[in-house]
């Protein structure tokens, strides 16, 4: 069983920064990916980024260029780092793991945190 462990979030004005952190405790697949989703109220959830063990990441445009996603593999802890936030970023953020990068995509989610509000102003 796997628990994910989240840290982060908070309020900020735009253009401003603020790290979440996800760590997981159990034994993750050794093709799992994790990452963090989010859903702002009213709208569909977004897949942000996740990473693998091998430090292959992958992200959402809107967050290219912005948003960088790292992986401590000592404490299988994932950071996402966000700059230049913006209104439209405000939203509960849900770090999640997936068995492979497949199920990743295919929003097959194996485990899921509780959520941490980010809100721009």
């Amino acid at each position: 069983h796997v628990q994910l462990v989240e840290s982060g979030g908070g309020s900020v004005q735009a253009g401003g920064s603020l790290t979440l952190s996800c760590r997981a405790k159990g034994t993750i697949y050794y093709d799992a990916c994790v990452g963090w989703l989010r859903q702002a109220s009213g709208k569909e959830r977004e897949g942000v980024a996740a990473i693998d063990k091998d430090g292959m990441a992958s992200y959402i445009d809107s967050v290219k260029g912005r948003f960088t996603i790292s992986l401590d593999s000592a404490t299988y802890t994932v950071h996402l780092q966000m700059n230049a936030l913006n209104v439209e970023d405000t939203s509960v953020y849900t770090c999640a793991a997936a068995s492979s990068w497949n199920n990743w995509m295919s929003e097959n989610f194996a485990y899921r945190g509780q959520g941490t509000q980010v809100t721009v102003s």
